[in-house]
């Protein structure tokens, strides 16, 4: 491989690692987000233009930040020649303006500080994430539907009128105060979470999981955490290191999923673990559960037991109960159905599964149906549970899910004894 291509790549690995990093101070600092994507872009370009000849800078990141601020501040003089420049646009000229890279002791991390921004109150709930994952974690618009359960274009729709409110409004890229952080940390939280379930099981592509963005979801929950201390960022940092904890052990070699029940619990995070038990707890006695430290209790029942035999069904379900009764959403009552599979058995689960899915709500959500197909499967009632199996490949484009649930039908059209227990849920 020549120097050439060896600094293409560096370059490229940068973008993977830093470009979100790169954009969020470019907002802040250029303060608006389609000048700020332009300029992200243009930085790169100079870099795969003059790295190869000059060499790759000590600080590539400054080095980016500073190219991509003043090719916005060019294409903004480019502006002001045909009188198209604003009094807020002419100040961004300022060629003595302090080191872009300077920052504030409150939050010390533009892509943080864009989240708040980007949860500010005068935004929907919805446009609020979806404007975050796009912008913080390079989520495209059909992985965010799928987080969402809805349609492409209506994410895309969202995205465009929160940039048009945070332009139009002038909302500021700053730190809010105190009293303004508490009231915007549902929806942080709620970000974080959404950017580390994309991490933890991929809504497409070729591999289930996506390791640096649920690293990165844990990252800015640490960095939340130290800003903002409280047992609700606790219970979301505990849920996130129990569950990625199992991360090694949840496909082969060879990509395949490999569910719950089979995993080598000695290949778990023991460290993760450790460290996200003692969080759930401080967060269990710190005050009222909620629903993050809810599902971290969850977690760290599963993490508790020995092997997949000796799980507490029994506890798990009434933890879904109290998580039911402050969240009632339908993807919890499904995850609540799976538990209650394994402690009342499947023909109970079923009748309760059969009644969600008829309330419709689920009709777009492939673990619903993979879920219902191994129930059946679990009853032998295998031709129902074939034709469940292939419902939820139509719902479904990550390939080694596809390739999970293919196998499972394979196994019901040819009516296979029953050998072990296994769901299709993301556990």
């Amino acid at each position: 491989m020549t120097q050439n291509e060896l600094i293409e790549r560096e370059i490229h690995n940068l973008y993977l690692s830093e470009s979100r990093r790169v954009l969020a101070t470019l907002i802040r600092l250029l303060r608006d987000f389609e000048l700020a994507e332009e300029a992200l872009h243009d930085a790169f370009a100079a870099a795969l233009t003059q790295w190869p000849a000059c060499g790759i800078p000590a600080n590539p990141r400054a080095w980016l930040v500073s190219t991509g601020r003043f090719k916005a501040i060019d294409h903004i003089r480019r502006q002001q020649r045909f009188g198209q420049l604003s009094d807020e646009m002419a100040a961004l000229c300022d060629t003595d303006a302090p080191e872009p890279l300077t920052d504030d002791d409150r939050i010390p991390d533009d892509r943080l500080r864009l989240i708040f921004t980007c949860c500010h109150p005068s935004l929907s709930p919805e446009a609020r994430t979806a404007l975050t994952l796009r912008e913080i974690c390079d989520l495209n618009t059909e992985e965010i539907a799928s987080a969402y359960l809805c349609k492409p274009a209506t994410i895309a729709q969202r995205i465009v009128r929160a940039k048009r409110k945070i332009r139009t409004a002038n909302i500021p890229y700053e730190v809010p105060g105190p009293s303004e952080l508490s009231e915007r940390l549902h929806s942080v939280l709620q970000v974080i979470y959404l950017v580390f379930n994309e991490g933890y099981s991929a809504s497409s592509g070729k591999h289930a999981t996506r390791t640096s963005l649920a690293d990165e979801a844990i990252r800015l929950a640490r960095l939340l955490h130290e800003l903002l201390p409280n047992p609700d960022v606790n219970g979301l940092l505990a849920l996130m290191l129990l569950n990625h904890s199992r991360s090694n052990a949840r496909t082969n070699n060879a990509g395949d999923i490999i569910p719950l029940e089979s995993q080598n619990r000695e290949l778990w995070d023991r460290a993760a673990i450790n460290e996200g038990c003692q969080r759930v707890r401080e967060a269990l006695t710190a005050g009222p559960a909620g629903i993050y430290t809810l599902q971290a209790a969850i977690s760290a029942v599963h993490a508790d037991a020995p092997c997949w035999a000796e799980t507490d069904w029994a506890e798990i379900v009434g933890l879904y109960d109290l998580l039911l009764h402050q969240q009632n959403s339908p993807v919890v009552a499904l995850n609540r159905v799976v538990a209650l599979s394994y402690r009342d058995g499947p023909d109970i689960a079923l009748t309760e599964l059969n009644a969600l899915l008829a309330a419709g709500d689920l009709d777009q959500y492939c673990p619903a149906f993979a879920t219902q197909a191994d129930l059946l499967r679990r009853l032998e009632r295998f031709a129902e549970a074939a034709r469940a199996y292939r419902l939820a490949l139509s719902l479904t484009a990550q390939e080694p899910e596809q390739a999970f649930l293919q196998k499972r039908l394979g196994e019901c059209e040819k009516n296979p004894p029953l050998s072990i227990n296994t769901t299709a849920t993301r556990l």
